[in-house]
């Protein structure tokens, strides 16, 4: 059975772990945050940093990326060396960003692959943002099954094929768009955010809730929520309103910038 362990989500930093409570072992998804927050967003879930096995990683953006070398730095030194999966050409674009070593363990994978890893598979897809190659992932161990999908400006057939039939589902709530035209934002940089290779909004989002209901659906996270175009009441409020419109049964959360959350 997995655990969602959301250490930050947003703007300004993102790390989940994907954790498989049987054994303790778990997947990191991005590290855009400090090694501080890193460890004290692990301590605050209940995950021994120990015990990963395998980081993945969605796309090059310093959010998402800045803080890989740091903490896997850190982990070295506690005797814990998890391979680093990623695009090459998110690899090429992030080293500078990253700060990743040369002698770290980067191996890369592309659309269809599996990666194995901490006793379950992670299946990287498409998604659609402005960066050189980004992805969301699909978790599966022991029949349970977990979709993650951030940093995309719309959900492509395949990603939503990707994301069904899941236990947990990690999904991007980003802006609200009457939020998103008021906020202080340059008119290039909302165009951006509101484009098909930006974010997903709120209205968005909770669409795709609706489509990807299933019986086995039982914990929903709105995900990269904006501070500055979105609220976190505003984000959950629109996926909750799927739930219960649909008499759906799922608990839905958020995931915070500063506050760790445990999903599942």
């Amino acid at each position: 059975m997995f655990r969602l362990h959301v250490l930050a989500s947003g703007s300004s930093g993102n790390a989940s772990v994907v954790e498989d409570m049987h054994t303790g072992k778990g997947v990191l998804i991005d590290c855009g945050i400090s090694k501080r927050a890193f460890m004290e967003g692990c301590a605050a879930t209940g995950f021994d940093p120990s015990g990963l096995e395998a980081v993945v990683v969605t796309h090059e953006h310093a959010d998402h990326v800045k803080g890989l070398g740091v903490v896997m730095r850190g982990l070295s030194k506690m005797g814990c060396r998890p391979p680093l999966y990623a695009h090459a050409a998110c690899i090429e674009a992030s080293r500078s960003l990253s700060d990743l070593r040369s002698d770290f363990d980067v191996r890369t994978f592309s659309d269809g692959d599996q990666i194995s890893a901490a006793g379950m598979s992670a299946h990287p897809f498409r998604t659609s943002h402005d960066a050189s190659a980004s992805f969301g992932f699909r978790f599966e161990c022991d029949g349970d099954a977990l979709g993650f999908a951030t940093d995309t400006g719309v959900v492509s057939a395949q990603a939503r094929e990707a994301l069904g039939g899941v236990r947990i589902l990690g999904l991007e709530a980003n802006h609200g768009l009457k939020m998103l035209d008021a906020a202080e934002y340059p008119a290039y940089v909302k165009k951006r955010i509101a484009s098909d290779r930006g974010h997903l909004n709120n209205d968005q989002s909770a669409s795709e809730l609706r489509l990807l209901l299933s019986a086995r659906l039982e914990s929903v996270a709105a995900l990269h929520v904006s501070e500055n175009a979105n609220t976190y009441r505003s984000a959950r409020e629109a996926l909750l309103s799927v739930v219960e419109q649909e008499g759906h049964l799922a608990s839905v959360q958020v995931g915070f910038q500063r506050r760790p959350i445990l999903v599942g």
